[in-house]
């Protein structure tokens, strides 16, 4: 990989660029006049991908694969049945409350850590924990910078903290009963094939099952409910514990551990 600009950029953007391929340990090439696919056939480094940072936000291309970017998505348009009195199958799901603290193990894009960052509010705090360096990084400037047109939705993306991290070691690190959720969305085993949006993330994404060393950590890490989105015709939920409490009229599911069930 290496770090570009778009064409024509300030100091700051050149600035950004070389601390990105820094973070990265790979090259920043300057963009004069080239377009991306002439960078990728001029940098061998480039052959699996060009990072380009621009004004909008930072932006990942390669061969054979959408242009991966930050944006709210679908959580927008979640938060805002939630301003006007709606629900949230996830945020329902997972009980949250104001003042709660969240642990997003999978956050990928980031869209559900924004749904549940506006659930717990100002006194609430959101990890969302990412295990691919690059995916990390655009979610991480995402949301320092994204500007939807509702200032709390923007104050809910500012909260919330992002970790380049393995969910296991970091769950693992954790003392005992140090935050009220805990949330798995790892990619699902069977796929969501019309999820057009998901299609950036698939190649990026660190695609691993979840294990049963994970949610043991994740009961003893979480004081209220640990919760597993998964497709509703999976067979996780079983094999991991979780009791299966709703899916949201589509593909999606949800089950949950509850920490008391334990302490009974």
């Amino acid at each position: 990989m290496i770090v570009t600009t778009t064409e024509r950029p300030d100091g700051r953007l050149v600035a950004r660029a070389r601390r990105l391929a820094a973070e990265f340990s790979c090259r920043y090439a300057e963009r004069r006049r080239d377009t991306l696919a002439g960078m990728r056939r001029k940098y061998a480094d480039a052959a699996d991908g060009v990072l380009v940072v621009g004004n909008e936000g930072l932006r990942f291309v390669a061969d054979g694969a959408p242009p991966l970017f930050y944006h709210p998505s679908m959580a927008l348009i979640r938060i805002k049945r939630l301003r006007e009195g709606g629900g949230d199958a996830l945020v329902e799901a997972a009980g949250a409350k104001e003042g709660d603290r969240v642990l997003d193990c999978t956050a990928g894009l980031g869209s559900d850590s924004l749904v549940l960052s506006y659930a717990v509010g100002e006194r609430g705090r959101v990890t969302a924990l990412e295990a691919s360096p690059l995916l990390h990084a655009i979610v991480r400037e995402g949301l320092s910078e994204y500007e939807t047109e509702l200032p709390d939705v923007n104050v809910a993306m500012r909260r919330i903290e992002t970790v380049c991290a393995d969910h296991f070691s970091y769950l693992s690190a954790l003392p005992d009963n140090s935050v009220d959720i805990v949330y798995f969305d790892p990619m699902f085993t069977i796929p969501v094939l019309s999820s057009s949006s998901l299609e950036p993330l698939r190649a990026h994404a660190k695609d691993e099952p979840l294990t049963e060393e994970a949610v043991r950590e994740a009961r003893r890490a979480a004081r209220k409910r640990v919760v597993l989105k998964e497709h509703r015709g999976s067979g996780q939920f079983e094999r991991l514990g979780f009791r299966r409490v709703r899916h949201s009229g589509s593909a999606v599911a949800y089950g949950v551990i509850d920490i008391h069930d334990d302490n009974d």
